[in-house]
């Protein structure tokens, strides 16, 4: 199967106005609607200190945010491969950066809170000197780092090779584009695999350890692997984003005329849908966060009608009698 020469074919095609303002329109409303359930969380996070302490739930915040910033990103690509089509090469070269940093951290993320639940679990004596807030922010700081270890090193080599002339043109903002050599685009399919097949194996070994540990001490730990396994649907979602290109290309294989409607939903399943999930998975289900968000959002209603019924409440009283003054 050849699929880039049936994909070249097809790919002059262009979505109508209206098809095309339709798609965008539906995309930022995602984006406003799941960055808005997003960030209720975050602003939940920040009231409470019981939250900010924990390092379980540093590391759910952490990874809302970056899951905020990666949608951003997203979306602001995709109305901008409507509006202009073609942006600056440098410009360009910024958001994909920023859009590859928070893509891999997503993985090193679950990892890491796959390993908090498995030192909850099968250490707990241990728990609270070893996961501290401190040392949470470090980690995070190390997720950041490792994110950066993969792209940092081709924008050196895009540096070095591609003429100053080429970063004032424009191009259509896409990471092969940009990151065009053929080395490059190699050394990307091998460190997808390797960070992948890394947080497949953290997941796997904290599940199973966490199971034994449940066996030994006769106890039901099924909430933290129900945890586990939430990591690791959330994970295949994340592995979305790198076979995404194959999919296309299977399905532009077997359906050629339907070229813009596979990309757009396509880009819907694997950019957009899964940021959706940590919110709902994560926040919803944990009793403690659920109950501070019910209150967050009582008190956002309770101001509302307050607000919504003093107009009467004013007009209802009665003028109070004037008061001479005492001097």
């Amino acid at each position: 199967m050849n699929f880039s020469s049936n994909a070249s074919m097809v790919r002059p095609l262009r979505d109508t106005f209206q098809t095309a303002l339709t798609k965008n329109v539906v995309v930022v409303a995602l984006c406003l609607s799941i960055n808005y359930i997003n960030g209720t969380l975050v602003h939940t996070f920040f009231r409470h200190r019981i939250f900010s302490e924990n390092p379980r739930y540093i590391l759910f915040i952490h990874m809302v945010l970056n899951d905020m910033i990666q949608l951003t990103i997203a979306v602001l690509l995709h109305v901008i491969s409507y509006a202009v089509f073609t942006i600056n090469v440098s410009f360009c070269c910024f958001l994909l950066m920023i859009a590859v940093f928070t893509t891999l951290n997503t993985p090193l993320n679950l990892a890491s809170m796959a390993i908090e639940r498995y030192i909850a679990i099968c250490n707990p004596l241990r728990h609270a000197q070893i996961c501290t807030a401190r040392r949470t922010y470090s980690l995070i700081g190390l997720i950041w780092l490792m994110g950066a270890i993969p792209i940092l090193p081709d924008l050196f080599i895009l540096l070095a090779t591609e003429p100053l002339a080429f970063f004032h043109s424009r191009i259509f903002c896409q990471r092969d584009s940009v990151f065009r050599h053929p080395y490059l685009v190699e050394k990307k399919n091998i460190s997808h695999m390797v960070y992948l097949s890394f947080v497949w194996l953290m997941l796997v070994y904290t599940y199973f350890r966490i199971m034994f540990a449940a066996k030994a001490a006769k106890s039901d730990a099924r909430k933290a692997r129900n945890t586990i396994l939430l990591h690791g649907v959330q994970l295949l979602m994340c592995m979305f984003t790198y076979i995404g290109p194959l999919l296309e290309g299977l399905l532009l294989y077997l359906f050629p005329m339907l070229l813009l409607e596979m990309r757009f939903t396509i880009y819907v399943i694997v950019h957009i849908l899964p940021r959706l999930v940590s919110p709902v998975v994560y926040g919803l289900r944990d009793q403690t966060f659920c109950k501070y968000l019910k209150n967050y959002y009582v008190c956002c209603n309770c101001s509302n009608c307050n607000m919504s019924q003093a107009p009467q409440n004013v007009t209802s009283l009665k003028p109070l009698p004037q008061i001479k003054p005492l001097f």
